[in-house]
């Protein structure tokens, strides 16, 4: 049965990207104190190409009936896969931070796994609808999943960006699950993530110096420690109810990232333990309510789809507030809504605007 749009769903989301917009204006000032053409690049990025033409997209898809994606789910993830790869390809990709994952196209550049995560969302969950009960069967269930985890890690591994690829991997599993999987399947998944994460940080020092840095923040402060150990000093100097709102010095000089994966310490400083409560409570509302409208869904493949949205979103946020609490190791994925990235708040208010359509179609 069709029926209005989910309306509490959308106020949690305007009052998430208000709330982010202001926070990352604000972390913005540091850019601005040493770069002033730098700064203006970025609220040109993030206001114009990723809050503005992110909201036409919201507007346009919540308008679109979710279905009719299903017959182009193969060709949309075989698209985000191949500009996942491009980013290899010489005049198209580049690197920074010893990484290689994004592209460049003229003035402007973006990370296409932000593609592929919605990509692999919505072809999973018109393949796991498909298999209907079969999905606890090896050939319908377990082996597509893997097969997807392959081809995806072979790209994301390799560029390497192990942050995102947890991230697939955590939405995959909580589709599997709702889809039926059986439990066995899923714990040996879980053990095969944890073998795969033994052997990466084996085979990749980087990853090793992550989790020994996880088991001891205050190892290297100078070196690198300096990132969460400037996180926390941020995060604990806000107090109860923070400098206020532009107060920040952390921000300058001090807090690499400010406006990227650290931008959640910036929000601490400024308001407070207070203002950091309410940002966590706006995202686990967001969860919950997202997580109604796929149990409310009038078919299987909407259902899968809001999971998966819901899921890739919140487990992102929280990741990313977790490590800069250090309760999990530092993977530099940023904080969804609220951190630099025009193409990711983009495609981040596109997906909402899925949703918002999926929310129209309820049990009767």
């Amino acid at each position: 049965m069709r029926t209005g749009t989910d309306r509490l769903f959308l106020f949690i989301v305007i009052a998430l990207v208000c709330v982010g917009f202001f926070v990352f204006v604000s972390a913005s000032l540091g850019i601005l104190a040493r770069n002033t053409d730098q700064f203006g690049n970025i609220i040109f990025n993030q206001g114009v190409l990723g809050l503005f033409f992110g909201t036409i997209a919201l507007l346009i898809l919540s308008n679109v009936d979710y279905r009719r994606l299903r017959p182009f789910a193969p060709y949309l993830f075989v698209l985000s896969l191949i500009a996942t790869a491009l980013v290899f390809v010489p005049g198209f990709g580049f690197s920074a931070g010893g990484a290689t994952r994004w592209l460049s196209l003229g003035p402007f550049s973006f990370q296409p796994s932000e593609l592929l995560k919605i990509g692999f969302v919505i072809y999973f969950a018109a393949l796991l609808s498909s298999a209907g009960e079969g999905v606890r069967s090896f050939t319908r269930g377990l082996l597509p999943f893997l097969g997807l985890l392959a081809l995806m890690g072979a790209v994301m591994v390799t560029q390497p960006d192990l942050g995102t690829f947890g991230i697939i991997i955590a939405t995959g599993l909580a589709m599997f699950f709702v889809a039926g999987a059986r439990l066995r399947d899923l714990f040996g998944l879980v053990a095969l993530g944890f073998t795969s994460l033994a052997a990466l940080a084996y085979t990749y020092p980087y990853v090793m110096s992550r989790i020994m840095l996880f088991l001891d923040p205050s190892s290297d402060p100078l070196g690198r420690g300096y990132q969460i150990q400037q996180a926390l000093i941020a995060i604990g100097s806000g107090g109860i109810f923070g400098r206020g709102f532009g107060q920040s010095i952390q921000k300058f000089n001090f807090l690499p990232e400010p406006i990227g994966d650290s931008v959640f310490a910036v929000a601490s400083e400024e308001f407070g333990f207070l203002g950091a409560i309410c940002l966590i409570i706006l995202f686990v509302a967001f969860a919950l309510r997202g997580l109604r409208i796929a149990v409310r869904t009038s078919d299987r493949f909407g259902a899968l789809i809001a999971v998966g949205i819901v899921t890739h979103i919140t487990i992102q946020s929280f990741s990313n507030i977790a490590a800069l609490l250090g309760i999990l190791p530092l993977t530099g994925i940023p904080l969804v809504f609220v951190s630099h990235g025009g193409t990711a708040l983009f495609i981040a208010l596109a997906e909402i605007g899925i949703l918002l359509n999926i929310s129209k179609y309820r049990k009767v």
